[in-house]
């Protein structure tokens, strides 16, 4: 009598990849101040912040914007009015391999919402959706909540972009500006 042998072939599983989160006011496009961008004529990108994004995917990283938009839910603009304004920002950047892989969106207002930072919400969206590994990931941000919400979600390694914000929570990166982004992730930031 022949034995037979079971061969049970595995599920082949990708391997779990780093990201970097954007914020986008004030790191991906120019900062507002104040107000809102409400139409695409008022998005401009911000100094450097496209050659940061390419390089980040180049070095085998998902990009992830994270961002709150309550001018939505203030009814300033409209949720298709801020897809268009994102669609064509991505639209400008896949020319440059440097398209985002996910865009989370915050558009509550203050206090109405479990996602709005610093809450860890968008953050943990994204890992499930895009298989991130949070452990090897990258937060760039201008303000302490974006900070807060990449400790919040176990990222070890945050960026901040100086505003016009006194800074309150430490970032393991300081820059003045997003011209530097480049420079500091050609320098720190591994190839995965």
């Amino acid at each position: 009598m022949t034995a037979r042998l079971c061969v049970r072939r595995m599920p082949t599983v990708s391997p779990l990849r780093p990201a970097v989160f954007f914020d986008r006011d004030g790191v991906v496009n120019v900062s507002p101040g104040d107000g809102y961008v409400l139409r695409w004529e008022d998005f401009h990108f911000a100094p450097g912040i496209i050659e940061a994004l390419a390089l980040c995917r180049e070095r085998g990283y998902a990009t992830i914007l994270v961002t709150s938009q309550q001018g939505v839910g203030k009814g300033l603009m409209t949720q298709e009015a801020l897809d268009d304004l994102h669609g064509r920002m991505q639209g400008e950047l896949v020319p440059h391999d440097a398209a985002l892989d996910g865009i989370y969106a915050c558009t509550h207002l203050a206090g109405t919402c479990t996602c709005r930072k610093p809450s860890a919400e968008m953050i943990f969206r994204a890992r499930d959706e895009h298989g991130i590994d949070l452990s090897r990931s990258w937060l760039v941000g201008d303000h302490d909540r974006d900070i807060q919400m990449a400790i919040n979600a176990g990222v070890p390694r945050t960026v901040r972009i100086l505003s016009h914000h006194e800074p309150k929570v430490n970032a393991d990166f300081t820059l003045a500006e997003t011209t530097e982004l480049t420079a500091l992730l050609r320098e720190k930031l591994p190839q995965v």
